[in-house]
């Protein structure tokens, strides 16, 4: 099993961007060091209490620039907001930066109204909410890999690139939907356990029933996925339950509209919020009743890490951990990096 990470650059209290992105490069590092894959940041906005991650195109150069193998991407790209061309040239120019080691996730998601406003462009039309949502994933595929006909208007510019690699594209989501088009353009497909849990192996099934191995080389010849979940590691079940409740008592809140009361960075807190301490998750967890936060001691959480792999039918994990303690956090990943036995880096 390979183990990778999305990181969203939590902010701690009363500290700042700088320092929440100083705590993201130590965990790239460790990450790398304990022999996890890849290393994706995330693109959120209007949370800037909670999370700082809100431009992975100019934090993951950076966290390239600290590291010194590990595939560094983007967890995800929210094309809906961008011009395909755009996202192409500067994920070329990424690649150019560090051959071989930059993905392109690429997914689509709303938010605060007044945030999608302001990142809109034409302020005089009405944002569609993604309905050309494969055209534009197909388009950046185009731009980076030459693949577009030759009486198409963009089939001249160029995009910047290394010259021997060019950044992997991953389709990000969280329904069937998104899998259809990952499957149609042979591409990587990651799907977002941590956003619906539910429909997360009818996904990837209708991800391998569409898959078309890509005609310009941009994709794969094969199906190849891996799954996104939030998951909590400590020395015990139980431990490791009572840590998880920061991650459920945030998605309780933000479920229930009450942003008001976030960041949520204390676990006595969350406990309070929840009305007690989350139960330690199961590891008989059958297909369509996958909890969105999981969590265990080493062994349980390599026993149902195992478990949704093989219920997707995919290798790989991207662990999201919601901590405000980078200490817990570090830790997490570290005993997962154990249990499931990484090859750790010199």
């Amino acid at each position: 099993m390979e183990l990778s990470i999305v990181d969203l650059a939590p902010m701690p209290e009363d500290g700042t961007a700088t320092e929440a992105f100083e705590h993201t490069i130590e965990r790239a590092r460790r990450a790398e060091r304990l022999g996890y894959s890849r290393f994706w940041v995330a693109e959120h906005h209007d949370f800037t209490d909670s999370v700082a991650s809100t431009t992975p195109e100019a934090l993951i150069p950076y966290v390239a620039a600290k590291t010194e193998d590990i595939r560094v991407g983007s967890g995800t790209v929210l094309l809906n907001h961008y011009s395909p061309y755009k996202v192409a040239e500067t994920f070329g120019v990424l690649d150019a930066l560090e051959p071989g080691r930059i993905d392109l996730g690429l997914g689509r998601a709303t938010g605060n109204p007044a945030s999608d406003l302001a990142l809109q462009p034409d302020r005089s039309q009405r944002r569609r909410t993604g309905d050309d949502q494969a055209e534009k994933v197909e388009e950046v595929a185009n731009h980076l890999y030459g693949g577009f006909d030759d009486d198409h208007p963009f089939r001249d510019l160029e995009v910047p690139r290394s010259g021997d690699s060019a950044p992997e594209i991953w389709v990000h989501g969280s329904s069937p939907q998104s899998a259809t088009i990952a499957g149609e353009l042979g591409l990587p497909y990651c799907f977002a356990a941590f956003i619906r849990p539910e429909p997360a192996v009818q996904a990837f099934e209708t991800y391998r029933e569409h898959f078309e191995p890509s005609p310009d080389g941009a994709g794969l010849e094969a199906p190849r996925g891996a799954i996104a979940v939030n998951m909590t590691c400590a020395e015990t079940d139980e431990e490791a339950a009572r840590l998880r409740a920061t991650a459920e008592a945030s998605s309780r809140l933000l479920r229930s509209g009450r942003v008001d009361r976030l960041p949520i960075r204390s676990v006595d807190r969350a406990i309070d919020v929840l009305g007690d301490a989350p139960d330690p998750t199961p590891t008989d967890i059958e297909p369509g009743e996958w909890p969105r936060h999981l969590s265990g001691g080493p062994e349980t959480a390599r026993e149902i890490l195992e478990e949704l792999t093989a219920q997707a039918g995919v290798d790989e994990v991207v662990i999201q951990s919601q901590h405000a303690d980078p200490e817990t956090t570090l830790r997490s990943h570290e005993l997962l990096a154990d249990a499931v036995g990484l090859e750790a880096r010199e």
